[in-house]
């Protein structure tokens, strides 16, 4: 039989080697808590939580067989403090167990899982206390197109702080460009007027272009553009919290997620370096136009190739905050290294309707005033 690829689970300052498709726990797990459940039981073991019946009418043959039967998505450990078989989710690398909320992180072999390793990782530099009081700021800043009680009636639903994957590209752009290249160049015309009654020749200067075809190559480096590696933080959003310093970024180590939640990527590297090139081929456009001679220029047409491409996966330090006003979920975020924010508030029609009466209003005043005026 095949040998089995180990999973790396470091607690506290210890390492233990768990045997991840073999796992403890047998039957199916707690909708509650996540604890394994044998197939019989009504009532959870861990939490009390009633079962759900389809598992506890199981025929005997599949309660004899229930050692091997666990959800395919779903690996477990025992907790080294408390004992208790604790049920991990794969797009997860940290968590506390929920017995005795004993920190955890989770290593999965690339080996056993086809995923991808982090190789940086930048620290949280902000406490969650700090990334609260940003909140609590910011939510109170208002502003008057807001609803005015906002600050007391939006319940916050959740706030953690989470390293996110981002892709981290760096790739040689070499391009062949074409455009129409204007030089300037000016002339002075004699006009007449009547000034007066009488008429007047006056002279102007009229700047005229000249275009001329031109065309050739153009190659550059780029890096530093991170895309976001979860769905769950579109890349506008990113753009939002962005830039993070990247001189700061280390070499990956499971320490560094103690104690905070860490998400596995859902946008692969293909999809990620797509959207890169995307942004790379604007830039090249930017430079390239800032690159052609003359005054001005028209119609620049730019083919891009990219070569020598190489990725990074990191893992970076976002506060994310959900809350809720009038049965709507906003979120607000937090660089947790640099404490650059972004949010979204509610928009009160009421206030935005009045603002665009008084408006309309004030526009009718002072048309009847020059109206008055001008009658005289």
């Amino acid at each position: 039989m095949a040998s089995r690829s180990p999973v790396e689970v470091e607690f506290l300052d210890q390492t233990a080697k768990i045997d991840v498709e073999n796992p403890a726990p047998h039957g199916r797990l707690c909708d509650a808590c996540g604890a394994p459940v044998e197939s019989w039981d009504k009532f959870c073991t861990s939490c009390g939580a009633p079962q759900d019946a389809a598992s506890i009418d199981a025929p005997a043959s599949a309660i004899a067989g229930s050692e091997n039967t666990i959800e395919p998505m779903r690996r477990f450990f025992r907790c080294e403090k408390c004992g208790a078989e604790v049920a991990t989710d794969p797009n997860q690398r940290s968590y506390a167990c929920p017995f005795c909320d004993s920190t955890y992180v989770v290593e999965y072999s690339p080996a056993a899982t086809g995923r991808q390793r982090p190789e940086f990782v930048i620290g949280f530099a902000l406490t969650q206390a700090e990334a609260e009081e940003k909140y609590r700021q910011w939510i109170a800043a208002g502003g008057w197109f807001h609803p005015g009680d906002l600050q007391h009636t939006a319940a916050v639903e959740k706030m953690r702080g989470v390293y996110l994957p981002f892709w981290s590209f760096s790739m040689l752009a070499e391009s062949r460009w074409s455009a129409s290249i204007g030089e300037y160049w000016y002339r002075t015309e004699t006009y007449t007027v009547t000034e007066n009654g009488k008429t007047v020749t006056k002279t102007r200067t009229v700047q005229e272009t000249e275009w001329w075809p031109l065309s050739g190559k153009h190659h550059r480096y780029y890096n530093g553009y991170l895309v976001s590696g979860s769905r769950g933080l579109p890349q506008v959003e990113a753009e939002r919290i962005k830039p993070f310093q990247l001189p700061a970024l280390a070499r990956y180590e499971p320490k560094y997620l103690a104690g905070w939640l860490a998400e596995e990527y859902s946008i692969d590297r293909d999809e990620a370096q797509r959207l890169c090139q995307d942004e790379f081929h604007r830039q090249e456009e930017r430079n390239i136009a800032a690159f052609l001679p003359g005054d001005t220029h028209r119609s620049l047409q730019v083919e891009t190739w990219f070569k020598h491409v190489n990725s990074d996966l990191c893992l970076l330090p976002i506060f994310i905050f959900s809350y809720r006003y009038q049965d709507k979920v906003y979120r607000f975020l937090v660089n947790g290294q640099t404490g650059r924010t972004a949010g979204d508030k509610p928009l009160s029609w009421r206030r935005i309707t009045a603002f665009v009466l008084a408006i309309v209003l004030l526009i009718a005043i002072i048309a009847l005033v020059a109206m008055a005026v001008g009658s005289r």
